[in-house]
C-alpha cells in the first residue's frame, strides 16, 4: 500500500500555471518593422544538451517568426536556458528583441 502513496504524491502536486511553462517572445523585423509575438513552451519545445566534461544539461531552442503580410521576412530566434530553465543566452537573425 505504502507504494500507491508515494505515486500518488508525484501526481498530486499542483501544476504549473500556463505562464509558468510558456517563455514570452517579443521580436521587431528589422525589414518593416513589425512587431512579432510568440512563445516557447519549456516542458516541450526545448532541446536537452548534456556536458559530459562538466556533467552539466542546459537546454536549446530555436523558433523562426515570420510576419502576418508585410514582408514575410523570416526572424530566427534561438535561446538557450540552463538546468532551471532559466534563459542564459539569447541570439536573433532578421530583427531584434524589444521589450514585451
Amino acid at each position: 500500500m505504502g507504494i500507491f502513496r508515494k505515486l500518488a504524491s508525484l501526481f498530486s502536486g499542483t501544476p504549473p500555471s500556463r505562464a509558468e511553462t510558456l517563455y514570452p517572445v517579443t521580436v521587431q523585423c528589422q525589414r518593416c518593422g513589425e512587431i512579432l509575438r510568440g512563445a516557447v513552451n519549456l516542458g516541450n519545445e526545448l532541446s536537452e544538451d548534456f556536458d559530459e566534461a562538466s556533467g552539466a544539461t542546459t537546454y536549446h531552442v530555436r523558433k523562426v517568426l515570420m510576419g502576418s503580410g508585410r514582408c514575410f521576412q523570416p526572424i530566427e530566434v534561438t535561446l538557450k536556458f540552463d538546468e532551471g530553465r532559466r534563459l542564459l543566452e539569447r541570439q536573433i537573425t532578421g530583427g531584434k528583441f524589444t521589450a514585451a
